[in-house]
């Protein structure tokens, strides 16, 4: 709790600032550094438009090492999250959602603090995201050794920040560095550290009127566990139509 009030009074003045210094003229900004609020698997810069609300249904497929038995993993759905975004005025967007990895609850905040301008007097975007989340699953072994680790409610806690800074370099190119910072209130192993830093690299490159290519890639660099995992990696086609992307 100590690392999230210290977020968020870092956080407040910064708000206030911004709502001070910048204009609601939008024929000064750079728009469209992205398609969507989304580049793969991570936030971008952008916000929804005010008032909308994104419905969002993201998933992950099976391995495509599986091979044709499974067409290549897309007959496998090993994960999947159901969410919800709505944006109060175009640049504060409050979101929920529900994950089957972990029956993983998480809320966020995301504001677009600073946007690029056509002049270069401002040269990038930076926009802000906090994030909450919570296990709704039980501990499998409760049962068998007497203790349940998560007998506090806040052991099931854990927090994100990220600052998201991008810039849009041409019509075509547009690019974006993620630093974050993970906070978990309680860790499996002794030998677990309770934060975890990384870093997340994006771009975007349109190469015709409404087709783009994505990618993205998510770097740690602070080590939390001694368990396997890898860094992520995603590449996407973005296919613009009336509306929808």
């Amino acid at each position: 709790m100590k690392n999230l009030l210290a977020i968020l009074l870092v956080l407040t003045p910064l708000f206030s600032l911004a709502q001070e210094n910048n204009t609601t003229d939008s024929s000064r900004f750079t728009t469209h550094t992205f398609n969507g609020t989304r580049v793969v698997n991570f936030q971008s810069v952008e916000v929804a438009p005010a008032h909308n609300l994104e419905f969002m249904i993201q998933h992950r497929l099976g391995e495509m090492s599986a091979g044709i038995n499974s067409f290549f993993g897309l007959d496998n759905v090993s994960s999947i999250r159901v969410g919800f975004g709505y944006s109060i005025d175009g640049r504060l967007e409050l979101g929920a959602g529900i994950s089957s990895v972990e029956k993983l609850l998480d809320g966020y905040i995301k504001y677009r603090w600073l946007r690029q301008t056509k002049d270069n007097s401002m040269p990038i975007s930076l926009t802000l995201l906090g994030g909450m989340y919570c296990t709704l699953q039980t501990d499998p072994n409760a049962a068998v050794n007497g203790f349940d680790k998560y007998h506090y409610t806040w052991d099931r806690v854990s927090y994100s920040f990220m600052p998201l800074v991008a810039r849009k370099f041409s019509d075509r190119f547009s690019a974006q560095l993620s630093p974050a910072y993970v906070h978990f209130n309680m860790v499996d192993n002794i030998t677990d550290k309770n934060e975890m830093l990384a870093m997340g690299f994006a771009g975007r490159y349109r190469f015709s009127k409404r087709m783009s290519l994505t990618l993205e890639y998510g770097l740690r660099y602070k080590s939390y566990t001694t368990q396997t995992y890898y860094n992520t990696f995603g590449l996407g086609w973005d296919i613009q139509t009336d509306g929808h992307v």
